[in-house]
C-alpha cells in the first residue's frame, strides 16, 4: 500500500523548521505532567498552593542558570500540572569550540553509516533548549520519586519563539495571571474532568 508503518506511527516535530534552538532567543516554555495530573499543588483564591513536589519544580527551575552560564529567566509560574516560563538563551559573551567529528574505529552499522553521527543527529544538541529543558525534567524527576513514585512529565514540551517587546510583555502577563485563570485553562485536567460529568 506505500504506506510504512514508520510513516504511520511518526510523531510530527512540534519544532520550527530551520530554526536552530541553541540561538539567542527569548523562548515561552510550557510543560506538562504526565496525564495532566496535578502534582505541583493547586490553586486557593487565584493564589499557587505549592505540593512538596511543586516546592521542588519552582527550586530547579529558578536553578537552570547555574547550570547554564548563558541563560537567564524572566517570568515563570508553577502551576498544578505544569510549568509556564520565559527561557533567555544569551551567548553573547560565548566563544564557540572547535570540535572534531571523526569517526571511532568500529563503530558503524551494518549500513556502514557511523552510530555517533547517528545518534548525534536525534540527540539534542549541548547548549540548546532541549538540554536546557531535558536537564530540568530530570532532576525534577528525580526528586519527585522520592515524594511521590509515580509522577512523570509528558513526554513533550512545547515552545514560542518571542519575536518583540508587546509579545513578551503579553506572554508575562498571560503568565502572572494564569493562577487567576485556572477555572478555564485548557490544560486544568480538573476542569476538563468536570465538564465530562
Amino acid at each position: 500500500m506505500g504506506y510504512s508503518i514508520q510513516k504511520r506511527y511518526r510523531i510530527k516535530s512540534t519544532r520550527l523548521q530551520n530554526w536552530d534552538y541553541r540561538w539567542n532567543a527569548s523562548y515561552f516554555i510550557t510543560i506538562c505532567t504526565g496525564g495532566r495530573e496535578c502534582y505541583f499543588g493547586d490553586i486557593k483564591d487565584k493564589k499557587v498552593k505549592l505540593s512538596e513536589i511543586g516546592i521542588l519544580a519552582d527550586k530547579f527551575w529558578s536553578e537552570i542558570p547555574d547550570h547554564f552560564h548563558f541563560v537567564k529567566l524572566d517570568a515563570y509560574v508553577i502551576m498544578p500540572n505544569h510549568v509556564h516560563g520565559i527561557i533567555i538563551i544569551d551567548k553573547s559573551h560565548d566563544v564557540e569550540p572547535l570540535h572534531a567529528t571523526a569517526p571511532l574505529p568500529g563503530n558503524f552499522n551494518n549500513d556502514g553509516k557511523n552510530k555517533n553521527e547517528k545518534m548525534a543527529n536525534i540527540s539534542p544538541k549541548q547548549g540548546s533548549l532541549a538540554t536546557i529543558i531535558r536537564s530540568y525534567k530530570s532532576i525534577v524527576t528525580k526528586n519527585a520519586k522520592y515524594i511521590n513514585s509515580d509522577f512523570y512529565w509528558q513526554s513533550r514540551y512545547h515552545d514560542h519563539i518571542i519575536r518583540d517587546q508587546k509579545s513578551l510583555e503579553n506572554i508575562r502577563t498571560y503568565i502572572k495571571e494564569n493562577p487567576k485563570k485556572w477555572g478555564r485553562d485548557e490544560i486544568n485536567s480538573e476542569k476538563n474532568n468536570n465538564e465530562k460529568d
